[in-house]
């Protein structure tokens, strides 16, 4: 435990990953993370060029379809979970080194992917179930969008996401009751855990990229700030509560306003 005895576990701040990195090890941490991430983005970007903004899963069979959920998960979401990920492999550097430690992380980083690859299996149903009705009836898109809207909307007020939002903030206390359990495995539920929890925090903005459309890389982009913002920023509750009313302004007029909903119309050219 005692890799975590100096961090706030208060939840009144987000995570300061550099009470326990040194500079430089934290520049070269980052920049890591900014590279991946970055490449994540090229290829995501790279594949929305090839289609087009529509209803369902866009003709996607489902391996290929989390293939790519993967790559937009790590774009959108590797900024805001770095600092978690950094200050656990910091603990993990201290009681371990060279492959055990490559070993302890991957199983880290594992258990976190596994959340969000369980979460595209349902986000590849929902897509195709929304599909599938859009393609019955065009105008149950507008309902859809308002649906997806106010979903999110709601959940950015409601206690679950103040709760997953806290401890994405400051999980010290979570990874300090996590340092006491048996090495088995530690590092797999560790990434489960944190995962849930980021699962929690950001399954209702994902949400929106139904109406918004999956591949859309500008609603991708904003989306993915907007998690960032919210995790790492010293306002970012207050942030997810303005937008939870943003995003029900946006349910109120998707009835009526049907550029807000290029996910829940025909094939168009992705906005870039």
């Amino acid at each position: 435990m005692h890799a975590f005895q100096r961090l706030d576990t208060k939840g009144d701040h987000p995570l300061r990953t550099g009470v326990l990195l040194p500079v430089r090890d934290l520049a070269v941490a980052w920049t890591l993370i900014i590279l991946i991430a970055a490449l994540a983005w090229v290829l995501t970007v790279g594949q929305a060029r090839d289609m087009g903004v529509e209803p369902g899963t866009m003709g996607m069979a489902l391996p290929l379809f989390l293939l790519l959920w993967l790559a937009m998960m790590a774009a959108m979401m590797l900024p805001s979970v770095a600092p978690v990920a950094l200050t656990w492999a910091k603990g993990i550097g201290r009681q371990s080194s060279g492959a055990v430690r490559a070993l302890r992380t991957t199983e880290f980083l594992c258990g976190y992917l596994l959340v969000w690859t369980a979460f595209g299996l349902l986000a590849y149903g929902g897509l195709a179930l929304t599909g599938d009705l859009v393609d019955g009836n065009p105008d149950a898109g507008k309902w859809i969008g308002a649906a997806a809207f106010a979903l999110a909307g709601l959940y950015q007020w409601g206690p679950l996401k103040d709760i997953c939002l806290r401890h994405c903030r400051s999980p010290m206390a979570q990874l300090m009751r996590y340092a006491s359990y048996r090495p088995r495995l530690r590092d797999l539920r560790v990434g489960l855990h944190h995962g849930a929890y980021c699962l929690g925090c950001c399954w209702a903005l994902m949400v929106v990229l139904i109406p918004l459309g999956v591949m859309n890389i500008a609603a991708m982009a904003a989306v993915a700030a907007l998690i960032f913002l919210e995790k790492l920023w010293y306002r970012g509750p207050q942030l997810a509560r303005v937008s939870g009313v943003a995003f029900l302004v946006l349910a109120v007029l998707a009835p009526f306003q049907d550029w807000l909903l290029p996910g829940l119309q025909g094939s168009m050219t992705m906005p870039m």
